[in-house]
C-alpha cells in the first residue's frame, strides 16, 4: 500500500534530499554504494527514520546488490515515484544513469519540504519522465500512487496514462484549467464544471499557448513564468582523468619501443635486463645435456 511517504515530516524530508545529495556526490568519486549509505547513516539525525531505513536498505542491498527493493519494502518512507526511478537507473542494461536519478530525487524531495502545489509535483515528475525518455505506462501508475494528490488528480493522472501519444497533452492541461472554464462559461459563471478542475488560469493560458508543441516547451514556459521546479538535465562525465592515464601509459609503451629500435641501431638488444634474478643469457651458451 502506497501514500503514507508524503505525511513525513518536513525534517524527514530534509534528511532525505540530504542521503540523495551524499549518493550523487559521492558515487562519482568511486566511493562504494554501501560505504556511503553507512556514512549518511552516521551523519543522518537520530530523531528521524532515515537511520532505521538505511539500516533496512543496507540489508537489503548486501543480500539483492540493489536499493530498489528495499526501498519498495519501505513505501511508508519512500515515495513509489523515488522506487521506480532508482528501479529504471539500476536495470541492467538501462541507459538511465544513477546519479542523474539521485539528483533529480534531491529536487523533488527539496521541492516536497517546501509546501509543494499538486501541479507543481506533477509536473516536474512527468517531466521527469520526457527528458529520460521513461516508461510513461509505469511512471505513471506509480505518480497516481503518490498521496500528495487527491483522487481527482490519481484520477486525471490515470486518464493521462491512458491517452498518451493520442491526445497532446497540453490540451490535457488547459481542458483541467480555469481559463478553459471561463473561456467556454465565462468569467463570472456559476455554472459546475464537467469535470474538477486541477490548473489555475495561468497554467491553462500557457498550456494553450504550448499546443501541438513539444511539451518540454510547455514545462520550460512554466518554470520561466511561475517558478515550477526544474529538472536536473543529464551531467556529460569528465573522461579527462582517464584518458590522460592511457595517454601517459601509452607513451611510457612508445618510449619503451624507441628504446629497444636505438638498442638495435648501436648493435643489439641486450637480453640480459630482460632476466633480472636469473642466470646471464648468453648467445653462445653450450646447450645442457640431457
Amino acid at each position: 500500500m502506497y501514500g503514507a511517504a508524503l505525511m513525513l515530516e518536513r525534517e524527514e524530508l530534509i534528511e532525505q534530499a540530504y542521503l540523495y545529495k551524499m549518493l550523487s556526490e559521492r558515487l562519482p568519486r568511486g566511493i562504494p554504494l554501501q560505504e556511503v549509505l553507512e556514512q549518511v547513516r552516521e551523519e543522518s539525525l537520530a530523531t528521524t527514520k532515515l537511520p532505521l531505513a538505511l539500516d533496512y536498505m543496507l540489508g537489503e542491498l548486501r543480500h539483492y546488490g540493489v536499493m530498489s527493493p528495499a526501498m519498495r519494502h519501505l513505501s511508508h518512507y519512500f515515495a513509489p515515484f523515488q522506487t521506480y526511478l532508482i528501479q529504471e537507473a539500476e536495470e541492467e542494461g538501462g541507459r538511465f544513469d544513477i546519479r542523474t536519478a539521485f539528483e533529480i530525487l534531491q529536487c523533488e524531495v527539496e521541492y516536497r519540504a517546501s509546501d509543494p502545489s499538486p501541479a507543481g509535483l506533477f509536473l516536474f515528475q512527468f517531466e521527469t519522465l520526457c527528458r529520460n525518455r521513461l516508461k510513461y505506462d509505469q511512471g505513471l501508475k506509480a505518480i497516481s500512487q503518490d498521496s500528495c494528490f487527491n483522487s481527482d488528480w490519481q484520477s486525471w493522472i490515470l486518464i493521462v496514462r491512458r491517452q498518451m501519444g493520442i491526445v497532446d497533452f497540453a490540451d490535457m492541461v488547459y481542458v483541467r484549467s480555469k481559463h478553459y472554464y471561463h473561456r467556454r462559461f465565462g468569467e463570472h459563471s456559476e455554472e459546475p464544471p464537467e469535470k474538477p478542475l486541477l490548473f489555475g488560469i495561468k497554467e491553462g493560458k500557457i498550456a494553450w499557448a504550448s499546443r501541438q508543441k513539444d511539451p518540454l516547451f510547455l514545462f520550460s514556459a512554466l518554470q520561466r513564468q511561475l517558478g515550477y521546479p526544474e529538472v536536473p538535465r543529464p551531467k556529460p562525465t569528465d573522461d579527462a582523468p582517464q584518458l590522460a592515464a592511457q595517454l601517459a601509459r601509452r607513451m611510457e609503451q612508445l618510449e619503451g619501443r624507441l628504446q629497444l629500435l636505438e638498442e638495435e641501431q648501436r648493435g643489439g638488444i641486450d637480453l640480459n635486463k630482460f632476466f633480472q634474478g636469473e642466470a646471464p643469457f648468453s648467445q653462445d651458451a653450450e646447450p645442457s645435456s640431457g
